[in-house]
């Protein structure tokens, strides 16, 4: 490649990556969000759960966590089969 072309590459993912730091709360920043008091005025009345985040968690997003749970199992399966190695 060219070096005029890798310096406009560099420039770019720089820009790009500069605009995605500034776009970042600062730690411990809330956000308000409606959902937030959906959830502590309905969760024990709707999951029967005495504590919030199972029942988000469980209740709630029950289907992303299976799924979330499903690439973490398949991930696992795929190291072990390749760490192990190949039977010869």
């Amino acid at each position: 490649m060219n070096k005029s072309i890798k310096l406009i590459v560099l420039v770019f993912l720089a820009a790009v990556l500069l605009a995605g730091f500034m776009m970042v709360r600062p730690f411990g920043q809330l956000e308000y969000s409606d959902m937030d008091d959906y959830y502590l005025d309905h969760a024990q009345q709707e999951t029967g759960s005495n504590n919030i985040v199972t029942s988000v968690v469980y209740d709630y997003r029950g289907f992303d966590t299976l799924g979330e749970a499903t690439v973490l199992f398949g991930t696992a399966v795929g190291m072990l089969a390749l760490f192990r190695g190949v039977p010869r």
